[in-house]
C-alpha cells in the first residue's frame, strides 16, 4: 500500500495533463484537489491549508503567477511550485527570488514533480506542526490546564497529540472536576478541526422535551412554539467537535437517534424529511464506566460501543497527589492576577489542607480553593486570620510551592519509613523526577528509616 504523502492542490486549465498528473500524484501517495482555473484554487487555499499547491503559469484570467502573489497575502509559508514552458523560465526564476519553492520547467518527469512534492510537504508540515504547538502552548495557560507530572497524565497529553488530528470517536472517562471538557478541548485545539466550531452540550443540564431539538435542529412549524428553522448542535459542529458531557444522562429514545447519525454521518431535523450529510467528530465524556453493566444503567451497549473507538481515563486527583502542589501554585497565581491581589501566602492551615483533604471535586475543587486562598479566605478561622493581614513578608510564589512540595515529600517518605519505592506510587511521579526533588531540597530517604521523624 502507497503511504500517504500529503495534499496537493494541481492547478491547470488542460483537461488532458490535468487528469494525467493527478492519477501521477495519486499513485505516489498524495492527496490531489485537481482545479481548472487559479480562481477555484483561492477557494481551497487558506490559512490552515495544509498541503502544496502545484500551478501552470499560463492559464486563462488568473495566471499562476498572480495566484502565487495572492498565496502569499493569506500564508507566505505555503509553498507553490510553478510549471512552466520554455518561454516562461525567466519568469520562473523571478518568481523564485520571489518565494516561489521551486519551479519545473515542461516537460517533465514524473518523478522530478514527485520528488519536489515530498520535500515541500515536509517542509509544510513542518510549519503547520510548529504552529500547533506554539498554539498549544498558549492555549495551555487558560482554564483548567492539563498540567502534572504523573505518569497517568504524561501518558494522557501524548495520547492526545497522537490522536488529535485522526476522525474518531473518543470516550472519556473521569470523575466531576477532573477536567473532562479540557481533554475534548485540547483534541479540538490541537488537531486540524481547530478552525471550525467546537460544541459542547451537557447531556444532563437540559429536560428530555428540549434536548431532541438542541441535538437535532427543527424545522418552522415541527411543533408547537417552532416558530422558525433551528440548526441543531450536532449539525452546527460539522467539521469542528462535538463535545457531549454526561452522555449517560441521555435519555434512551435520543440515544437511537445519536447512535445512528455516529453510523451514517447524516442527520434529519425534526420536521424535515431531508437528510444531511454532516462532517462530524464525537467527544463523549462520562464520569461512570460504561463498560461495566451496573453502572450503565439504560444506557445502550451498542452505542457505547460505537462512543469507545478510543477511551481516555483521567485519573482523579487522589491518584496524583504528588501534582497538587504545581496544580495548585499556578491556580493561586492566577487567581491573585485576576482579582488584582498579591499571591497570598500559604500557611500551615492551608498546606495541611492541601496534603490531608480527599479533593472528591478534584481538580476544579483544587482551583475553587485557590481562589478562596487569594481572596484570605482559607479553609478554617487561623487561614482566614493569616492570610492577607500577615505582617510577614510574603516570599515568592515558586519558593512557597516549593516548601509545600517538599513538606510533601517528607510526608510520604515518613509514611513508608522511608521506603522510595512506596512514596513514589504515593506521589504518582517519575523516579527520576523523584530523585531530582530530593537533591533540590536536600532531603535523605535515610532519615526516616527505623521511625525516623526529621
Amino acid at each position: 500500500m502507497t503511504q500517504k504523502q500529503g495534499l496537493v492542490a494541481l492547478v491547470d486549465d488542460d483537461a488532458d495533463l490535468l487528469h494525467a498528473t493527478t492519477q501521477l500524484l495519486d499513485l505516489a501517495g498524495f492527496t490531489v484537489v485537481a482545479l481548472k482555473a487559479a480562481e477555484a484554487a483561492l477557494a481551497v487555499v487558506d490559512r490552515e491549508f495544509d498541503g502544496v499547491v502545484v500551478s501552470d503559469i499560463r492559464m486563462p484570467g488568473m495566471n499562476g503567477l498572480q495566484l502565487f502573489d495572492r498565496i502569499k497575502t493569506i500564508d507566505p509559508d505555503i509553498p507553490v511550485i510553478l510549471v512552466t514552458g520554455h518561454g516562461d523560465v525567466d519568469l520562473a526564476v523571478a518568481a523564485l527570488k520571489d518565494g516561489v519553492y521551486d519551479f519545473i520547467p515542461k516537460p517533465y518527469a514524473g518523478d522530478r514533480l514527485v520528488e519536489a512534492l515530498r520535500r515541500a510537504s515536509e517542509k509544510r508540515r513542518l510549519v503547520v506542526e510548529n504552529r500547533r504547538l506554539r498554539e498549544a502552548a498558549a492555549q495551555a495557560a487558560d482554564g483548567l490546564p492539563l498540567i502534572g507530572e504523573a505518569p497517568a497524565i504524561s501518558r494522557l497529553r501524548e495520547t492526545l497529540r497522537q490522536i488529535a488530528d485522526m476522525d474518531v470517536d473518543v470516550l472519556v472517562e473521569g470523575e466531576t472536576g477532573t477536567g473532562k471538557e479540557v481533554v475534548a478541548d485540547l483534541l479540538h485545539r490541537w488537531g486540524r478541526r481547530r478552525a471550525k466550531p467546537f460544541v459542547a452540550l451537557n447531556c444532563g443540564a437540559l429536560p428530555e422535551t428540549v434536548i431532541e431539538s438542541e441535538l437535532f435542529g427543527h424545522e418552522a412549524g415541527a411543533f408547537t412554539g417552532a416558530q422558525r428553522r433551528r440548526i441543531g448542535r450536532i449539525e452546527h459542529s460539522s467539521g469542528g467537535t462535538l463535545f457531549l458531557d454526561e452522555i449517560e444522562s441521555m435519555p434512551p429514545a435520543l440515544q437511537v437517534k445519536l447512535l445512528r447519525v455516529l453510523e451514517t454521518r447524516s442527520l434529519t431535523p425534526l420536521g424535515s424529511n431531508e437528510t444531511r450529510r454532516i462532517d462530524l467528530r464525537v467527544v463523549a465524556a462520562t464520569k461512570v464506566d460504561l463498560g461495566q453493566s451496573d453502572q450503565r444503567g439504560d444506557f445502550r451497549e451498542d452505542l457505547y460501543f460505537r462512543l469507545n473507538v478510543v477511551t481516555l481515563r483521567i485519573p482523579p486527583l487522589r491518584e496524583r497527589r504528588g501534582d497538587i502542589p504545581m496544580l495548585f501554585g499556578h491556580f493561586l497565581g492566577k487567581a491573585a492576577e485576576r482579582f488584582g491581589r498579591p499571591v497570598a501566602r500559604v500557611n500551615a492551615a492551608v498546606s495541611d489542607h492541601l496534603q490531608s483533604h480527599a479533593w472528591p471535586g478534584n481538580v476544579r475543587e483544587l482551583a475553587h480553593f485557590a481562589d478562596r486562598v487569594a481572596l484570605g479566605l482559607g479553609p478554617d478561622d487561623e487561614a482566614r486570620a493569616a492570610s492577607p493581614r500577615s505582617p510577614e513578608p510574603a516570599a515568592p510564589l515558586p519558593e512557597r510551592v516549593g516548601h509545600y512540595e517538599a513538606q510533601l515529600i517528607r510526608e510520604a517518605l515518613r509514611d513508608h519509613g522511608g521506603d522510595v519505592r512506596g512514596a513514589i506510587d504515593a506521589l504518582g511521579v517519575p523516579r527520576k523526577t523523584f530523585y531530582d526533588k530530593l537533591k533540590r531540597y536536600g532531603i535523605a530517604a535515610s532519615d526516616f528509616r527505623n521511625g525516623g521523624d526529621p
